[in-house]
């Protein structure tokens, strides 16, 4: 069996501002292959949320951003000591969102407030083992199943962030892809039929002449200039 380091605990190293404790967190998710073919990113879309301690409700990863380690590095670092993943990180986050804890008043600041950071990351690797696999269970949804467990709406727009982001960024990967391809389609040469081929080879001057080495060589060149379809 694989051994994990422990989560971190305490408190110690926790950041504030404004008298809001700050947190880090994430989405993460990953497409799921379809039968249809289809190209709905929502219909493809898997996100995934882990149980809360002591509650029937599922939450995002997150947790506290300590004075050691970047807002992107703790919101890493909680995914895998909560939910056990790792991936690729978008570096600009889908937003932040204030609120107050609804469980326990001393989760958060004196006051009861947070400032969560939240971050897309599309999964590459699921352990099998994680720091709080004895405290969270992970479960993957589909977007409509995700929506129906955020229960707070900071995670309902969070979760509408990350469908935002990913619909703008597929949009822009479709329209690089006709760029490349109207590009190329304008500097390749035109493609001839065999019957313009062959009209052409009949009207072209230079294929025209008295049998020579020369002419032989012209007809050569004349060839090669035909592509046939």
């Amino acid at each position: 069996m694989m051994m994990c380091s422990p989560a971190r605990t305490g408190r110690d190293r926790q950041r504030y501002e404004d008298q809001f404790r700050l947190v880090a967190g994430c989405v993460p998710y990953r497409f799921e292959k379809v039968d249809d073919n289809s190209c709905d990113i929502e219909k493809r879309l898997l996100v995934l949320m882990i149980s809360s301690p002591n509650r029937d409700d599922l939450v995002f990863p997150k947790g506290g951003w300590e004075d050691d380690e970047s807002v992107t590095e703790a919101a890493c670092r909680e995914a895998l000591e909560e939910a056990g993943v790792k991936g690729i990180l978008r570096e600009e986050p889908l937003g932040d969102w204030e609120f107050r804890s609804k469980s326990t008043q001393n989760s958060c600041s004196v006051g009861g407030g947070c400032r969560g950071y939240m971050f897309a990351l599309e999964v590459t690797e699921e352990l099998d083992y994680w720091p709080g696999q004895d405290t969270y269970e992970r479960k993957w949804l589909t977007k409509d199943d995700a929506f129906k467990f955020c229960r707070y709406d900071w995670m309902r727009k969070a979760l509408e962030r990350l469908i935002t982001v990913l619909s703008k960024g597929e949009t822009e990967e479709e329209e690089e892809k006709k760029t490349r391809e109207d590009q190329a389609a304008e500097f390749s040469p035109p493609v001839l039929s065999v019957s313009d081929a062959r009209a052409h080879q009949k009207l072209s001057p230079v294929c025209f002449g008295t049998p020579s080495s020369g002419v032989q060589h012209l007809d050569d060149s004349c060839s090669k200039c035909i592509v046939l379809g």
